[in-house]
């Protein structure tokens, strides 16, 4: 998807607030290298959470970079073991399923908000959207538990698609396009 983003894009809206296509690109750089730490068990708590993501950060070479670290990350998430037992992400120590579910949440999320930034179209297999629209449906709808993860859930039809009610309940407008 971001193959052919230029780099005048990175300053453009998405549907993350106060958050350009750049400062989203970082974000996921930096939750790729953390989430795959966190599935080998090679991460530490005392890392803590991840600096605030900014455009200003991407390298020359970010779209070889960002594939190469999910891939990465889809590899570590592979072995059964990254499932097992405890992790650390995020200054947190979460159990391994709660943590790759986690990761699978980010990207999915993640990835529709920068097909919407671009322009682009996105698709979501079904075990995903389902595996995402259970975890999220476990967050209250309370500031404070959602704070840092997820906007206000924004009111959808019962009856839409699960994409559309996993994007509500995680605060984002299914209907979201740039200004």
């Amino acid at each position: 998807m971001l193959a052919g983003l230029p780099d005048g894009e990175l300053p453009a809206p998405t549907p993350c607030v106060n958050t350009s296509v750049g400062d989203l690109i970082d974000h996921v750089m930096a939750l790729a290298l953390a989430f795959r730490e966190a599935a080998e068990k090679s991460g530490s708590v005392a890392d803590g959470p991840p600096p605030a993501p900014s455009a200003a950060n991407l390298p020359s070479d970010w779209r070889d970079l960002l594939a190469r670290r999910l891939d990465d990350l889809a590899a570590a998430w592979r072995d059964p073991a990254a499932w097992q037992g405890t992790t650390a992400a995020g200054g947190l120590e979460p159990p391994g399923q709660e943590a790759g579910l986690v990761a699978l949440d980010e990207l999915v999320l993640h990835g529709w908000d920068l097909a919407r930034a671009t322009g682009q179209p996105y698709a979501c297999g079904p075990a995903e959207v389902d595996a995402c629209l259970a975890f999220v449906a476990n967050v209250p709808d309370d500031p404070q538990a959602r704070e840092g993860l997820f906007g206000p859930v924004i009111d959808v039809p019962e009856d839409a698609p699960p994409f559309d009610r996993l994007l509500g309940l995680s605060g984002r407008d299914p209907s979201w396009v740039p200004a």
